[in-house]
């Protein structure tokens, strides 16, 4: 499998395009996420899930930026799946 990097984001021809969640210009409402819940820090297990609001104000954190997703769990953006709502 074939993997190339443009920029901040990974393609892969199997998968859609996957971006880092620690830029909150790259997080809007709508988009398709995966995030660690506080209760999974320690063992790193992603909830996948669309974002409701976006809860952290700074521009970018380094563990990644906080939401709530539209089922009500919040946690830190490890992975965005595609670049548009």
């Amino acid at each position: 499998m074939t993997v190339s990097l443009i920029g901040k984001m990974a393609y892969t021809p199997f998968q859609e395009v996957v971006m880092e969640g620690n830029v909150r210009k790259n997080i809007k409402a709508g988009l398709k996420v995966a995030v660690i819940l506080k209760e999974d820090q320690r063992s790193g297990t992603l909830t996948e899930g669309v974002v409701k609001d976006i809860l952290t104000k700074s521009p970018n954190h380094p563990h990644g930026i906080k939401v709530r997703l539209e089922s009500g769990l919040v946690g830190r953006v490890a992975k965005i799946y595609g670049n548009t709502p």
